[in-house]
Protein backbone atom coordinates (compact mmCIF):
# COMPACT_ATOMS: atom_id res chain seq x y z
CA UNK A 1 0.00 0.00 0.00
CA UNK A 2 1.11 3.37 -0.90
CA UNK A 3 2.27 5.61 1.87
CA UNK A 4 0.24 8.80 2.44
CA UNK A 5 2.55 11.63 1.76
CA UNK A 6 0.30 14.96 2.86
CA UNK A 7 0.85 18.13 3.48
CA UNK A 8 -0.03 20.36 6.60
CA UNK A 9 -2.42 22.30 4.21
CA UNK A 10 -4.41 18.70 3.14
CA UNK A 11 -4.23 17.23 7.01
CA UNK A 12 -6.36 20.29 8.14
CA UNK A 13 -8.94 20.31 5.22
CA UNK A 14 -9.35 16.76 6.00
CA UNK A 15 -9.97 17.25 9.31
CA UNK A 16 -12.19 20.36 9.35
CA UNK A 17 -14.61 18.36 6.42
CA UNK A 18 -13.67 15.01 6.23
CA UNK A 19 -12.99 13.18 8.58
CA UNK A 20 -15.70 11.00 10.81
CA UNK A 21 -15.75 12.86 14.12
CA UNK A 22 -17.95 12.02 16.65
CA UNK A 23 -21.07 13.42 18.91
CA UNK A 24 -19.00 16.07 20.44
CA UNK A 25 -16.69 16.91 17.66
CA UNK A 26 -13.88 14.75 18.47
CA UNK A 27 -11.84 13.39 15.16
CA UNK A 28 -12.31 9.42 15.32
CA UNK A 29 -10.71 8.42 11.75
CA UNK A 30 -7.19 8.91 10.40
CA UNK A 31 -6.76 10.28 6.83
CA UNK A 32 -5.99 6.55 6.22
CA UNK A 33 -9.19 5.29 7.49
CA UNK A 34 -10.63 7.30 5.41
CA UNK A 35 -9.67 6.08 1.77
CA UNK A 36 -9.92 2.29 3.20
CA UNK A 37 -13.82 3.10 4.57
CA UNK A 38 -14.56 4.54 1.00
CA UNK A 39 -12.44 2.36 -0.76
CA UNK A 40 -14.41 -1.02 0.80
CA UNK A 41 -18.17 0.56 0.41
CA UNK A 42 -17.56 1.65 -3.31
CA UNK A 43 -15.55 -1.78 -4.35
CA UNK A 44 -18.90 -3.41 -3.04
CA UNK A 45 -20.44 -2.62 -6.13
CA UNK A 46 -18.75 -5.79 -7.61
CA UNK A 47 -20.67 -8.03 -6.34
CA UNK A 48 -23.06 -7.13 -8.28
CA UNK A 49 -21.40 -8.29 -10.91
CA UNK A 50 -19.78 -11.99 -12.28
CA UNK A 51 -16.19 -12.10 -12.34
CA UNK A 52 -15.58 -9.52 -10.27
CA UNK A 53 -12.93 -9.81 -7.22
CA UNK A 54 -14.20 -7.11 -4.38
CA UNK A 55 -11.38 -7.44 -2.08
CA UNK A 56 -8.74 -7.25 -4.90
CA UNK A 57 -11.19 -4.12 -6.23
CA UNK A 58 -10.95 -2.76 -2.55
CA UNK A 59 -6.86 -2.77 -2.67
CA UNK A 60 -7.33 -1.10 -5.88
CA UNK A 61 -9.50 2.05 -5.07
CA UNK A 62 -7.91 2.22 -1.97
CA UNK A 63 -4.27 2.65 -3.50
CA UNK A 64 -5.58 5.21 -6.56
CA UNK A 65 -6.75 7.54 -3.33
CA UNK A 66 -3.82 6.80 -1.11
CA UNK A 67 -1.28 7.94 -3.97
CA UNK A 68 -3.61 11.10 -4.29
CA UNK A 69 -3.52 9.53 -8.33
CA UNK A 70 -7.29 10.34 -8.10
CA UNK A 71 -9.69 11.55 -5.74
CA UNK A 72 -13.86 11.40 -6.05
CA UNK A 73 -15.93 13.80 -5.21
CA UNK A 74 -16.85 15.63 -1.99
CA UNK A 75 -19.91 14.01 -1.34
CA UNK A 76 -17.93 10.31 -1.80
CA UNK A 77 -15.53 11.25 1.14
CA UNK A 78 -17.86 12.27 3.34
CA UNK A 79 -21.34 9.66 3.08
CA UNK A 80 -19.22 6.53 1.60
CA UNK A 81 -20.05 3.91 4.15
CA UNK A 82 -21.94 6.02 6.31
CA UNK A 83 -25.79 6.31 7.09
CA UNK A 84 -26.11 8.38 4.30
CA UNK A 85 -24.99 7.02 1.58
CA UNK A 86 -25.61 10.02 -1.34
CA UNK A 87 -22.52 9.91 -2.89
CA UNK A 88 -23.40 12.23 -6.34
CA UNK A 89 -21.71 15.41 -6.18
CA UNK A 90 -24.35 17.70 -7.90
CA UNK A 91 -28.41 17.79 -9.09
CA UNK A 92 -30.60 19.67 -11.29
CA UNK A 93 -33.57 20.68 -9.90
CA UNK A 94 -36.84 21.76 -12.13
CA UNK A 95 -38.53 25.02 -11.45
CA UNK A 96 -41.76 25.94 -12.38
CA UNK A 97 -43.52 29.37 -12.03
CA UNK A 98 -45.66 28.60 -9.08
CA UNK A 99 -45.14 28.89 -5.37
CA UNK A 100 -45.42 25.45 -4.46
CA UNK A 101 -42.89 24.75 -7.09
CA UNK A 102 -40.47 27.18 -6.20
CA UNK A 103 -40.40 26.05 -2.76
CA UNK A 104 -40.78 22.84 -3.47
CA UNK A 105 -37.17 22.76 -5.40
CA UNK A 106 -36.33 24.57 -2.39
CA UNK A 107 -36.65 22.58 0.05
CA UNK A 108 -35.31 19.43 -2.49
CA UNK A 109 -32.13 22.21 -2.75
CA UNK A 110 -32.03 21.88 0.99
CA UNK A 111 -31.38 18.14 1.51
CA UNK A 112 -29.12 17.99 -1.45
CA UNK A 113 -27.07 20.84 0.32
CA UNK A 114 -26.78 18.98 3.44
CA UNK A 115 -25.15 15.78 2.04
CA UNK A 116 -22.52 18.12 0.39
CA UNK A 117 -23.74 18.15 -3.25
CA UNK A 118 -24.60 21.23 -5.29
CA UNK A 119 -27.57 22.05 -7.37
CA UNK A 120 -27.90 23.65 -10.88
CA UNK A 121 -31.79 25.71 -11.64
CA UNK A 122 -32.76 27.50 -14.24
CA UNK A 123 -34.99 30.69 -13.42
CA UNK A 124 -36.32 30.79 -16.67
CA UNK A 125 -39.99 29.44 -16.24
CA UNK A 126 -40.35 32.91 -13.37
CA UNK A 127 -42.05 35.30 -14.38
CA UNK A 128 -40.97 38.47 -15.09
CA UNK A 129 -40.24 41.18 -12.49
CA UNK A 130 -43.61 43.12 -12.01
CA UNK A 131 -45.65 40.96 -13.80
CA UNK A 132 -49.14 40.23 -12.37
CA UNK A 133 -49.97 37.20 -10.01
CA UNK A 134 -53.30 35.76 -9.11
CA UNK A 135 -53.52 37.54 -5.50
CA UNK A 136 -53.88 40.72 -7.58
CA UNK A 137 -50.69 41.91 -6.77
CA UNK A 138 -47.15 42.02 -8.51
CA UNK A 139 -44.30 39.27 -8.56
CA UNK A 140 -40.67 39.96 -7.75
CA UNK A 141 -39.36 38.67 -10.85
CA UNK A 142 -36.39 35.45 -10.70
CA UNK A 143 -33.36 37.36 -9.04
CA UNK A 144 -35.79 37.74 -6.05
CA UNK A 145 -36.47 33.89 -5.30
CA UNK A 146 -32.86 33.37 -6.04
CA UNK A 147 -31.85 35.52 -3.43
CA UNK A 148 -34.23 33.69 -1.28
CA UNK A 149 -32.29 30.64 -2.40
CA UNK A 150 -29.11 32.20 -1.47
CA UNK A 151 -30.02 32.79 1.90
CA UNK A 152 -30.83 29.27 2.64
CA UNK A 153 -27.70 27.65 1.47
CA UNK A 154 -26.04 29.84 3.36
CA UNK A 155 -27.72 28.41 6.37
CA UNK A 156 -27.34 24.88 5.38
CA UNK A 157 -23.74 24.35 6.22
CA UNK A 158 -22.12 20.59 6.57
CA UNK A 159 -20.22 20.52 9.85
CA UNK A 160 -20.07 24.16 9.78
CA UNK A 161 -17.39 24.78 7.32
CA UNK A 162 -19.08 23.67 3.77
CA UNK A 163 -21.49 25.12 1.87
CA UNK A 164 -23.89 24.08 -0.93
CA UNK A 165 -22.91 25.15 -4.16
CA UNK A 166 -25.71 26.65 -6.92
CA UNK A 167 -25.53 27.14 -11.04
CA UNK A 168 -28.23 30.17 -11.39
CA UNK A 169 -29.00 30.05 -14.97
CA UNK A 170 -31.57 32.93 -17.38
CA UNK A 171 -32.29 32.56 -21.03
CA UNK A 172 -31.57 35.56 -22.49
CA UNK A 173 -34.70 35.96 -24.02
CA UNK A 174 -36.13 36.18 -20.53
CA UNK A 175 -37.51 40.41 -19.80
CA UNK A 176 -34.94 40.35 -16.65
CA UNK A 177 -32.15 39.48 -18.20
CA UNK A 178 -30.60 42.84 -18.04
CA UNK A 179 -31.71 42.60 -13.95
CA UNK A 180 -29.76 38.59 -14.01
CA UNK A 181 -26.74 39.71 -16.04
CA UNK A 182 -26.25 42.42 -13.20
CA UNK A 183 -26.95 41.13 -10.42
CA UNK A 184 -23.37 40.09 -8.71
CA UNK A 185 -21.98 43.85 -9.80
CA UNK A 186 -22.49 44.48 -5.89
CA UNK A 187 -20.37 42.26 -3.45
CA UNK A 188 -21.88 40.05 -1.24
CA UNK A 189 -24.85 39.16 -3.24
CA UNK A 190 -25.65 35.71 -4.55
CA UNK A 191 -22.36 34.07 -2.94
CA UNK A 192 -23.10 30.88 -3.27
CA UNK A 193 -24.57 30.92 -6.84
CA UNK A 194 -22.18 30.83 -10.04
CA UNK A 195 -24.80 32.77 -12.44
CA UNK A 196 -24.89 31.72 -15.93
CA UNK A 197 -26.79 33.19 -19.56
CA UNK A 198 -28.40 30.44 -21.63
CA UNK A 199 -27.62 31.77 -24.96
CA UNK A 200 -29.05 30.51 -28.49
CA UNK A 201 -27.91 30.43 -31.54
CA UNK A 202 -29.96 33.18 -32.61
CA UNK A 203 -28.99 35.14 -30.69
CA UNK A 204 -25.53 35.14 -31.30
CA UNK A 205 -26.86 35.25 -34.91
CA UNK A 206 -28.28 38.53 -34.42
CA UNK A 207 -24.98 39.91 -31.99
CA UNK A 208 -22.89 39.44 -35.52
CA UNK A 209 -25.94 41.31 -37.46
CA UNK A 210 -26.47 43.99 -35.13
CA UNK A 211 -30.41 43.20 -34.69
CA UNK A 212 -32.47 43.82 -31.64
CA UNK A 213 -34.13 40.49 -30.72
CA UNK A 214 -37.86 39.82 -28.94
CA UNK A 215 -37.35 39.44 -24.96
CA UNK A 216 -40.89 37.01 -24.12
CA UNK A 217 -42.83 37.27 -21.15
CA UNK A 218 -42.45 33.10 -20.48
CA UNK A 219 -46.00 33.56 -18.78
CA UNK A 220 -47.88 34.67 -21.54
CA UNK A 221 -45.32 33.54 -24.39
CA UNK A 222 -45.83 37.12 -25.44
CA UNK A 223 -43.05 39.72 -26.52
CA UNK A 224 -42.48 42.07 -23.81
CA UNK A 225 -40.28 44.36 -25.60
CA UNK A 226 -37.69 44.24 -28.28
CA UNK A 227 -33.66 44.79 -27.11
CA UNK A 228 -29.99 45.24 -28.73
CA UNK A 229 -28.28 42.09 -29.00
CA UNK A 230 -25.20 44.12 -28.78
CA UNK A 231 -25.93 45.82 -25.90
CA UNK A 232 -26.93 42.60 -23.89
CA UNK A 233 -23.63 40.98 -25.22
CA UNK A 234 -21.70 43.59 -24.45
CA UNK A 235 -23.05 43.90 -20.75
CA UNK A 236 -22.32 40.13 -20.10
CA UNK A 237 -19.00 40.79 -21.37
CA UNK A 238 -18.27 43.35 -19.33
CA UNK A 239 -19.53 42.13 -15.98
CA UNK A 240 -18.41 39.05 -16.77
CA UNK A 241 -14.43 41.10 -16.69
CA UNK A 242 -15.71 43.03 -13.69
CA UNK A 243 -16.34 39.72 -11.40
CA UNK A 244 -16.49 36.45 -13.40
CA UNK A 245 -19.42 36.21 -13.81
CA UNK A 246 -22.16 35.51 -15.70
CA UNK A 247 -20.81 32.85 -17.81
CA UNK A 248 -22.94 31.67 -20.81
CA UNK A 249 -24.21 27.89 -21.61
CA UNK A 250 -24.67 27.99 -25.25
CA UNK A 251 -28.34 25.87 -24.65
CA UNK A 252 -28.54 24.88 -28.16
CA UNK A 253 -25.66 22.86 -28.58
CA UNK A 254 -25.99 21.38 -25.52
CA UNK A 255 -29.51 20.10 -26.42
CA UNK A 256 -28.03 19.32 -30.32
CA UNK A 257 -25.67 16.83 -28.42
CA UNK A 258 -28.52 15.83 -25.90
CA UNK A 259 -27.94 12.08 -25.57
CA UNK A 260 -31.14 11.03 -24.46
CA UNK A 261 -33.67 13.61 -26.10
CA UNK A 262 -36.88 12.11 -25.75
CA UNK A 263 -36.70 12.20 -21.64
CA UNK A 264 -36.62 15.79 -21.76
CA UNK A 265 -34.38 19.17 -22.84
CA UNK A 266 -31.61 20.05 -21.32
CA UNK A 267 -32.47 23.90 -19.16
CA UNK A 268 -29.29 23.69 -16.55
CA UNK A 269 -25.89 22.13 -15.62
CA UNK A 270 -24.92 21.36 -12.25
CA UNK A 271 -23.17 23.91 -10.04
CA UNK A 272 -20.11 24.21 -11.54
CA UNK A 273 -21.13 24.14 -15.37
CA UNK A 274 -19.23 20.57 -15.96
CA UNK A 275 -21.85 18.66 -16.56
CA UNK A 276 -25.45 19.46 -18.73
CA UNK A 277 -28.30 17.33 -16.78
CA UNK A 278 -32.31 17.16 -16.84
CA UNK A 279 -34.70 17.55 -14.04
CA UNK A 280 -33.35 15.84 -10.88
CA UNK A 281 -30.62 13.69 -13.01
CA UNK A 282 -27.26 13.91 -10.65
CA UNK A 283 -23.80 13.90 -11.57
CA UNK A 284 -20.41 11.47 -10.05
CA UNK A 285 -16.90 13.48 -10.53
CA UNK A 286 -13.62 12.55 -9.83
CA UNK A 287 -10.04 14.74 -10.12
CA UNK A 288 -6.94 12.66 -12.01
CA UNK A 289 -3.47 14.30 -10.74
CA UNK A 290 -1.75 14.66 -13.62
CA UNK A 291 1.34 15.98 -11.83
CA UNK A 292 1.97 12.79 -10.49
CA UNK A 293 1.76 10.95 -14.01
CA UNK A 294 4.95 13.63 -15.03
CA UNK A 295 8.25 10.38 -14.95
CA UNK A 296 11.24 12.99 -14.96
CA UNK A 297 10.65 15.03 -17.96
CA UNK A 298 8.02 13.24 -19.60
CA UNK A 299 4.15 12.11 -19.17
CA UNK A 300 4.01 8.32 -18.06
CA UNK A 301 1.20 7.43 -20.43
CA UNK A 302 0.78 3.65 -19.32
CA UNK A 303 0.16 4.81 -15.90
CA UNK A 304 -2.00 7.55 -16.89
CA UNK A 305 -3.78 4.82 -18.77
CA UNK A 306 -3.74 1.93 -15.70
CA UNK A 307 -5.08 5.17 -13.22
CA UNK A 308 -7.90 6.41 -16.23
CA UNK A 309 -9.33 2.68 -16.21
CA UNK A 310 -9.47 2.39 -12.36
CA UNK A 311 -11.04 5.70 -12.22
CA UNK A 312 -13.87 5.24 -14.09
CA UNK A 313 -14.40 1.52 -12.46
CA UNK A 314 -14.73 3.59 -9.24
CA UNK A 315 -17.23 6.14 -10.86
CA UNK A 316 -19.23 4.00 -12.28
CA UNK A 317 -19.29 2.18 -8.73
CA UNK A 318 -20.45 5.00 -6.99
CA UNK A 319 -23.49 5.12 -9.50
CA UNK A 320 -24.27 1.45 -7.78
CA UNK A 321 -23.51 2.34 -4.33
CA UNK A 322 -25.43 6.00 -4.15
CA UNK A 323 -28.14 4.94 -1.75
CA UNK A 324 -27.26 1.19 -1.06
CA UNK A 325 -27.03 0.49 2.48
CA UNK A 326 -23.64 0.24 4.24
Amino acid sequence: MPKLNLSKNALLILEQRYLIKNNKGKIIEKPSDLFRRVAKNIAQADAKYKNKNVKKTEKKFYDLMASLDFLPNSPTLFNAGMKLQQLAACFVLPIEDTISSIFKTLHDAALIHKTGAGTGFNFSKLRPKGDAIESSGFTSGPVSFMKIFDAATEQIKLGGVLRGANMGILNVEHPDIEDFITVKSKENVLTNFNVSVAITDKFVEDVKRNKDYKLINPRTKKIAKKESSRKIFRLICEQAWLNGDPGVIFIDRINKFNPTPKLGIIESTDSCGEQPLLPYESCNLGSINLSNMIEGKKIDFEKLKKIIHTAIHFLDNVIDMCFERK
